[in-house]
């Protein structure tokens, strides 16, 4: 998956990570169009998240976004009682953005590169026993009514799955969780959650 590809983008004020879950109301006309070209034919959309700008452009707004994203894919959708079509889409690999620019049809589009490890699939890193207090944290933060609704699958003796899932979960800024998401060793991603939930005790 090295080579650049063209995809389209979907600026939130979220961040997600490989494996990540996200509930989506789609209203506007170009998303609209695009969720229905995405399950036509099986392809998902880049989730990044905006660095200036709102959601819903506005006469006049400008939107700019992080270059470092995730690419989701459409595992449900619903009519919703207000009417408005509901879709639940899962992170499957992050990628970076080389170029983007608005397309025809008024979504951001970019040429992207996926990571080759980021993303669901990889192989396994088995955990450190040092690391034991993190997976109490992950399942504690887990058992949480909101995100037992998620019906998350995690493997508890994985390095990138510890590191995504507690990267979705843990309580900090979205800035932070975008740095997070932006780090390519999961070693590294580890240590930088350790000393968010090491700063985080320390205000309590």
């Amino acid at each position: 998956m090295t080579e650049r590809q063209d995809i389209a983008l979907f600026p939130l004020r979220v961040v997600m990570f490989p494996g990540s879950k996200l509930d989506l109301q789609i209203f506007e006309r170009r998303y609209l169009d695009l969720v229905s070209h995405c399950m036509r034919n099986d392809v998902g959309f880049g989730v990044c998240l905006l660095r200036e700008g709102e959601e819903v452009i506005r006469e006049a707004s400008k939107q700019t976004i992080h270059r470092t994203g995730t690419y989701a894919k459409i595992i449900d959708w619903d009519q919703l009682d207000n009417g408005l079509l509901g879709i639940k889409v899962e992170g499957q690999a992050k990628f970076r953005i080389y170029d983007c620019w608005q397309g025809d049809s008024g979504v951001l589009e970019g040429k992207v590169e996926f990571s080759e490890q980021d993303c669901l699939g990889q192989a396994s890193i088995p955990l450190s026993e040092d690391l034991a207090a993190l997976v109490d944290l992950l399942q504690n933060l887990e058992s949480h009514p909101l995100v037992e609704q998620q019906d998350l699958q995690v493997d508890y003796d994985n390095l990138w799955e510890l590191g995504w899932r507690l990267g979705d979960l843990i309580p900090v800024e979205v800035e932070q969780r975008q740095e997070l998401l932006e780090q390519d060793d999961p070693w590294e991603r580890i240590r930088s959650i350790e000393q968010l939930v090491a700063d985080i005790a320390n205000d309590t």
